[in-house]
């Protein structure tokens, strides 16, 4: 069963279960999948789709923040809802460990000494932690950290 079948067939159980929230989040998802199989002109596979919900992921994260700034707890609480049943589609988050090791080896791979170098070892840490799922904003500051300090 591909991930978009999963998600149809998991938005289906959550409107029989009368599940609200999972049902909203799911409709979104399956609206947000539907977009970009328009914008690419076919279905998408597996690789795409995981792409696509990381892309998600971040949105929420960043609404989450913002609304925490705000105070709108009721909004946080909702989209912390929706990160959810997001995360439930994605593989397992990367460690803190497993990025650190990663940024070292990546570091190591491309020379860099300086924070100037900063996009080459983000770029070469992502490719080793590609199918990970790593948070993109945990690997920029384990990479900030590393790149500043003594190495």
């Amino acid at each position: 069963m591909s991930l978009k079948e999963q998600i149809a067939g998991d938005m289906i159980a959550a409107m029989k279960a009368k599940d609200a929230a999972r049902t909203s989040t799911l409709r979104m998802l399956k609206s947000a999948i539907s977009y970009r199989e328009i914008e690419k002109g076919g279905a998408l596979d597996d690789e795409e789709l995981s792409k696509l919900l990381r892309s998600q992921l971040k949105q929420r994260r960043d609404s989450v923040e913002q609304y925490q700034k705000g105070g709108r707890q009721d909004l946080v609480e909702k989209e912390t809802a929706e990160i959810a049943v997001i995360e439930s589609y994605l593989p397992q988050a990367a460690s803190v460990e497993e990025i650190e090791q990663a940024v070292t080896a990546a570091i190591d791979q491309t020379g860099a000494t300086s924070t100037r170098e900063m996009g080459a070892v983000m770029k070469a840490t992502m490719v080793l932690l590609a199918g990970k799922n790593p948070d993109g904003r945990t690997v920029s500051e384990t990479v900030k950290k590393k790149l500043a300090g003594p190495i």
